[in-house]
């Protein structure tokens, strides 16, 4: 993800095992540019609370799963997405 290429050489240069608040004290101030608006890779790992991750790739993948709806290109395109980490659905509509 093109969002995250700052972080992914920091991340990469990061010693693990590392938790959420270490990664955040570190990094937490990276922009990431998402299609729809920009947040912090520390406001993305916020999102998952006390965690610790084993190394960079399972830390990326975490905060890949954590961005907010701004790395949503078309948001409820689909009634079958999982809502982002810490946002509700779509209200479900009968037809």
């Amino acid at each position: 993800m093109r969002a995250f290429a700052t972080a992914n050489d920091r991340i990469d240069s990061h010693t693990f095992p590392a938790t959420a608040a270490e990664l955040i004290a570190e990094h937490g101030d990276v922009e990431l540019d998402l299609p729809n608006g920009e947040e912090t890779f520390g406001d993305a790992l916020g999102r998952l609370g006390e965690t610790t991750f084993t190394d960079a790739e399972d830390a990326r993948l975490a905060a890949y799963s954590a961005v907010s709806k701004g790395a949503i290109g078309r948001q409820n395109y689909s009634d079958r997405d999982a809502p982002s980490i810490g946002e509700n659905g779509p209200d479900p509509v009968s037809f």
